[in-house]
C-alpha cells in the first residue's frame, strides 16, 4: 500500500512544476529501527515497496549496473544482497562485525566496509563474495570514501578523529590526517583534488588536499537561532562539475549548500528532523536527504536549492541510494 506523502510547510511555496524530477529513478532508503528498505519512485514521489531486511540496516549502495543493492545489516554482522528486480535477498557478504558504512570501487569489483567494533576496514571481493583483506585503522571507523580513479580509499575513525588514507593496491595506510571531533563521512571531489570530511561534534567539514594530504580549509556553519552544538555535519555530496556541495547538518534539520570552489555556505535548506545522509539522482537534478527523527526523506531541487517534497518512509531512515538508470 502506498504511504501518504507529506508536504513541507516551512514558509515557502512549492512550485507545481518542481514537483517531479525529469527522469524516473528508484530511491532506496534503509530504515534503521524497523528493519526495512523503502522503495520510492522519484517521479511520482510515492512509496512503491517496503522490503523486510536484516537487523539495523544502515549503509546502503547499489551495483553500477543497478541489479543489486548492498545493505549493511549491522546487528546481523553481515551485508545483504538484494535483487532490484524481485526485491528478494539473494545472498550475503562476510562483512565483519557491525558494518555501518561502505563504499563501492569505481570498477564495481570491490566493496570496502567500515567495521566499527573491530577497528578494521574489510575489503570484500564481490566476484568470489569473500574477504580479500582486513586493514587495521583507528578507533570506531565509520566514514568511507574512494577516489574517482580508485587508487585511494579514505576511512574516518570517530574516536581517533582521523582520516586514514589507504592505498587500494597495497592496502597500506599511507597518511593519517587529523580532523575535528567525530568524523562521520568522507567524499572525494570528482576531479580527485580534494577530500571533504565532516566532523559531527566538531561542527566542521575539513577540506583535505589530496596531493599534500593536508587540511587546506575548514568549513563552518552558523544558523540564526540555533546553538552551535545543534549543527552536526554528517553526509556530504559534491556535484559532478565540482562547483557545489551539500552537507547534511543532523539535528539542525537543514542541508547546507556550499560553493565548492570558494567554500562559502550559500544557503541552508530546511528539511525534516535529524537529517543524516544524502544522495543525488543520476541526472543530478535532485538530491535526497534522509531525516531520521521525522521518518521521512526530502527531495531538493538542485537548480533552485529549494525543498520540493517530503515522503514518509520507515522508522529512523538512515541511508539512501538511487538507481543508476
Amino acid at each position: 500500500m502506498l504511504r501518504r506523502l507529506t508536504f513541507l510547510s516551512a514558509g515557502f511555496a512549492l512550485a507545481a512544476s518542481a514537483a517531479s524530477p525529469a527522469s524516473a529513478y528508484m530511491v532506496y532508503v534503509s530504515n534503521e529501527k524497523d528493519n526495512t528498505v523503502t522503495v520510492v519512485d522519484s517521479t511520482t514521489m510515492e512509496v512503491v515497496r517496503t522490503v523486510d531486511v536484516g537487523q539495523r540496516p544502515r549503509g546502503i549502495t547499489i551495483s553500477h549496473d543497478g541489479k543489486f543493492i548492498y545493505l549493511c545489516a549491522s546487528d546481523d554482522d553481515t551485508i545483504e544482497i538484494i535483487d532490484t528486480a524481485t526485491y528478494e535477498i539473494v545472498g550475503t557478504l562476510p562483512s565483519g562485525p557491525d558494518p555501518e558504512l561502505f563504499v563501492l570501487s569505481p570498477d564495481g569489483k570491490t566493496l570496502y566496509v567500515a567495521n566499527e567494533d573491530d577497528n578494521l576496514v574489510t575489503v570484500i571481493d564481490l566476484e568470489s563474495r569473500s574477504v580479500a583483506m582486513e586493514v587495521p585503522v583507528g578507533v570506531e571507523p565509520e566514514g568511507m570514501g574512494i577516489s574517482p580513479d580508485g587508487k585511494s580509499l579514505v576511512n574516518t575513525s570517530e574516536t581517533t578523529n582521523m582520516a586514514h588514507f589507504i592505498d587500494t593496491e597495497t592496502h597500506e595506510i599511507t597518511d593519517n590526517v587529523l580532523v575535528d571531533a567525530r568524523p562521520r563521512f568522507a567524499e572525494f571531489k570528482p576531479d580527485n583534488s580534494e577530500v571533504w570530511v565532516s566532523a559531527e561534534i566538531g561542527g566542521t567539514v575539513s577540506v583535505i588536499d589530496n596531493a599534500s594530504r593536508e587540511v587546506k580549509h575548514k568549513i563552518t556553519f552558523e544558523i540564526p537561532g540555533l546553538r552551535a552544538e545543534a549543527i552536526q555535519p554528517v553526509g556530504v555530496r559534491i556535484t559532478a562539475d565540482g562547483k557545489k556541495a551539500y552537507v547534511a547538518l543532523g539535528p539542525a534539520n537543514r542541508v547546507a549548500v556550499v560553493n565548492a570552489q570558494t567554500y562559502e555556505v550559500e544557503k541552508y535548506v530546511l528539511v525534516g528532523q535529524r537529517v543524516w545522509q544524502l544522495a543525488f539522482t543520476p541526472d543530478q537534478k535532485t538530491i535526497i536527504s534522509t531525516n531520521g527523527v521525522s521518518n521521512d526523506i526530502t527531495f531538493i531541487d538542485v537548480a533552485t536549492d529549494e525543498a520540493v517534497q517530503s515522503v514518509t518512509v520507515g522508522a529512523l531512515p538512515w541511508g539512501v541510494v538511487v538507481s543508476p538508470n
